[in-house]
């Protein structure tokens, strides 16, 4: 069974940033992804960072601003997003996966709340 936690969402004001934390039950050399979803919408892909070669790739709409990066001694995937706006607010998850299809991801961790306030 793999287990994935995420933290550090919060209410941040908008131009804030925030570094979301995943820590995953199995960790080494897989590929992952971040995803959020926001009410009433689909989960959409945010981005995916390469196991092997650290290669990574971030959605179109937030590249400017996303930095993927993960630390294999501490098993932990991270999601660094600075002048965040309202439009962020969504819950973000992370899995273990190379697609940006959501449908491709099969576990999910229990996710983290990020609220941008206007």
């Amino acid at each position: 069974q793999v287990h994935l936690v995420e933290s550090g969402g919060g209410l941040v004001q908008a131009g804030g940033s925030l570094r979301l934390s995943c820590v995953a039950s199995i960790f080494s050399k897989y590929n992952m992804g971040w995803f959020r979803q926001a009410p009433g919408e689909e989960r959409e892909f945010v981005a995916q960072i390469n196991g092997h070669s650290g290669s990574t790739r971030c959605a179109d709409s937030g590249k400017v601003r996303c930095t993927i990066f993960r630390d294999e001694t501490k098993n932990a995937l991270y999601l660094q997003m600075n002048s965040l706006k309202p439009e962020d607010t969504a819950v973000y998850y992370c899995d273990l996966g190379d697609s940006i299809e959501a449908k491709d991801y099969p576990y999910w961790g229990q996710e983290t709340q990020v609220t941008i306030s206007s």
